[in-house]
């Protein structure tokens, strides 16, 4: 998704370049089950040329024709589609509904340079949040944080976080850290897993896991996390998990946590605190026991839990609200 995300900034700026004004479009949300993700954007010009897609192909046609007889006010809106929308007769899949950003494009240096920053985001190592103030053509960026929702509609403004692509990063190979591999692929996550031991990745193979024969520790210091990355020590080997922690918490990981009961939860932060010198705070933000408490039994349902939870701080929710 976000390397298609990317191809629609740039065909944007390609057609501002050219002094073409451009439709830039946005998923906020969706109700029931709807192809595109919140972030999914769409650009177009009036002659319906586009890049990108809003719900899979469902509601494009409409919006497109609706584009092309001026129907929209040269200005950032939010509109919907289904549930008495734009298009209530357009069903989308599963009665879905489609709440989305449009925001109207002049060629200028302003609007150029906040497409450029986004760019950046996508491609780079950080995270911005764009906001959007609705029924105006003002927007700015700032800093991002994975903490923060994903997306922050109020009634006077939009905010979006946008950033590369969200990394899991799994330290050591075990039964629970292949079911975690799979689901995070399916989420469209970058997989990496590290592990020095050639017996364990021997017989391993995943598509689309990128696999490294090294210390987590090592892949670590070497910059291997950036703030959308997730890292899991998932092996119960103290000699993997805690080197892992102990250098994940100097990252800005947005997500840090290691397998364990409580008991050897407490031990672990014992040792890494009493030999590593973690402080409380540093302490404070390794997830362990890791996961959400759905009284997971297999490793199937602790890979669940555990990616339940990551996709949860990911979203920026708070366990007190579930």
């Amino acid at each position: 998704m976000k390397q298609l995300d990317l191809q629609v900034v740039q065909q944007a700026r390609a057609w501002l370049a050219e002094g073409k004004p451009v439709w830039f479009c946005t998923v906020l949300s969706t109700y029931g089950s709807a192809p595109r993700g919140p972030g999914a954007t769409l650009a177009c010009l009036s002659t319906g040329e586009h890049r990108g897609s809003l719900s899979g192909g469902c509601v494009e046609d409409d919006f497109l024709e609706r584009v092309g007889n001026d129907y929209f006010r040269p200005m950032s809106q939010v509109i919907r589609y289904g549930d008495g929308g734009l298009a209530p007769t357009l069903a989308l899949p599963c009665g879905g509904v489609l709440d989305v950003l449009v925001e109207y494009l002049d060629p200028s240096t302003d609007v150029d340079d906040h497409l450029q920053a986004i760019e950046s985001a996508l491609v780079g190592r950080h995270l911005i949040t764009r906001e959007v103030l609705l029924e105006t053509g003002v927007r700015t960026v700032s800093e991002g944080c994975m903490h923060a929702p994903r997306v922050d509609v109020g009634v006077e403004h939009v905010r979006i976080r946008v950033g590369a692509v969200q990394r899991l990063l799994l330290a050591g190979l075990s039964p629970v850290a292949e079911f975690c591999a799979s689901f995070a692929l399916a989420l469209g996550y970058e997989v990496i897993l590290c592990d020095p031991r050639e017996e364990i990745l021997e017989n391993f193979s995943m598509p689309g896991v990128e696999v490294y024969q090294i210390m987590p520790a090592v892949y670590i210091a070497n910059g291997g996390c950036h703030s959308a990355t997730a890292v899991v020590a998932l092996t119960h080997d103290p000699r993997l998990d805690d080197l892992t922690m102990l250098e994940a918490v100097r990252t800005p990981a947005f997500y840090i946590g290691a397998m364990g009961s409580h008991r050897t939860s407490e031990k672990r932060f014992e040792r890494l605190s009493r030999i590593g010198g973690l402080d409380d705070a540093s302490l404070g933000r390794i997830h362990a026991p890791i996961g959400l408490n759905l009284g997971s039994k297999t490793p199937a349902e602790i890979a669940m839990a555990v990616i339940a939870d990551i996709l949860r701080v990911s979203n920026g929710v708070k366990r007190s609200s579930l």
